[in-house]
């Protein structure tokens, strides 16, 4: 008994001696003054802002269900906790005070949001129409930074072949997209949206039949031999159309 006394004595002395001989400045601060303080609350704000910039600007492919306000929040904050983890240079004090101010700015930034529906769509962005009536809504189309076959292939995960079969697409200011469908009874003719269905495109109808513009799907009945160039994106490339129905 009288030997575990003594050896934890002289555990409890240890530490005493190693809590007396630490560098408390270094611990908090690392290498900083505490006047870097504040121009930690100036690169905080200023780099929090420059990523929500950046990432309105990149679109909204990626994001998915985490609108970009909150993403910005969990980078900012998954940077400042894990910086000083491994990082003697940087001090806990620092990572704390850059918790404080991204805190600070998502507050008061989501009052603005409530406050403000223009506010609110210029920091999360908004959502958007991408088909409409079976075809593409060309102009937000290109401003959503899609890939047709990355788009494709999402329309294809929820059931879709062909465009014909969806009343409306929309694309969420979280990255999802919402689809409403037509009834089975009023699917209409539309592009196909199958691997390799866009391949063979023709620039003359072969037969009388329905063809879909491959840029845009705006749909028509062609006679064997029209060579017309689409009226909606005046393109020249078409594929037979399919008027194939959901199966769920």
């Amino acid at each position: 008994m009288a030997y575990f006394l003594n050896a934890f004595s002289k555990l409890i002395s240890m530490l005493s001696l190693f809590l007396l001989e630490l560098n408390w400045k270094e611990l908090l601060m690392g290498h900083e003054e505490w006047s870097f303080l504040l121009e930690i609350i100036l690169r905080t704000a200023i780099m929090f802002l420059t990523i929500i910039a950046g990432l309105r600007i990149l679109g909204k492919r990626g994001v998915k269900q985490l609108s970009i306000f909150e993403l910005v929040v969990i980078i900012g904050l998954g940077s400042a906790a894990g910086d000083p983890m491994f990082n003697k240079d940087v001090g806990i004090v620092s990572s704390i005070l850059v918790f404080i101010v991204i805190i600070l700015l998502y507050t008061i930034i989501t009052i603005f949001i409530a406050k403000s529906k223009n506010f609110e769509k210029l920091v999360e962005g908004s959502s958007a129409c991408l088909i409409r009536e079976g075809e593409f809504a060309i102009d937000n189309f290109k401003k959503e930074n899609l890939g047709s076959d990355e788009f494709f292939a999402e329309l294809r995960l929820k059931g879709v072949s062909q465009l014909g079969q969806i009343e409306t697409a929309i694309v969420e200011s979280s990255g999802e997209i919402s689809i409403f469908y037509f009834e089975d009874e009023k699917v209409k003719y539309g592009l196909p949206i199958m691997p390799e269905s866009l391949e063979d495109s023709l620039k003359m109808a072969e037969k009388e039949a329905y063809y879909s513009c491959i840029f845009c799907g705006y749909t028509e009945l062609k006679t064997q031999g029209n060579k017309e160039k689409c009226p909606k994106c005046r393109k020249d490339e078409w594929v037979e159309a399919s008027n194939k129905r959901r199966v769920t």
